[in-house]
């Protein structure tokens, strides 16, 4: 544990291979990110409706991940300098999760958005 709290752990440039057990941790989440950019692409091209946004959103979020993580899967499996550093891991972990963070902004403000176009339409059923 003291490890992750030094900075020779996160700045080291040639940290080696990962361990068989996190291999796989990793593996299996680059392929939840497939599977949920696929389903998400599914989702968002059968009908437009108010949630369209969020399934593009989504769609861009697991397919641009999948493909970071792939490449850092491959450059941290080849064992090459500075590109399979740790730290660029952390900096990927947090640029996931702030993009998760502006999605779920996005979708806290859809109750407002059908509220007014509730309102919209209550409004034009009496204009001719």
């Amino acid at each position: 544990m003291s490890n992750f709290l030094s900075i020779k752990f996160w700045l080291n440039t040639g940290p080696g291979g990962l361990s068989p057990t996190s291999f796989k941790i990793f593996v299996i989440f680059i392929g939840a990110m497939l599977v949920g950019a696929f389903i998400s692409y599914l989702i968002k091209n059968r009908k437009k409706s108010l949630y369209t946004k969020i399934w593009l959103r989504l769609s861009s979020f697991f397919l641009t991940n999948f493909f970071l993580g792939l490449m850092f899967l491959f450059f941290t499996y080849e064992l090459i300098p500075f590109l399979s550093a740790r730290i660029l891991l952390l900096l990927w972990v947090i640029g996931v999760l702030v993009w998760l963070v502006l999605i779920l902004r996005h979708v806290l403000t859809i109750p407002k958005i059908k509220e007014e176009k509730e309102k919209e339409q209550e409004f034009k059923k009496y204009i001719p």
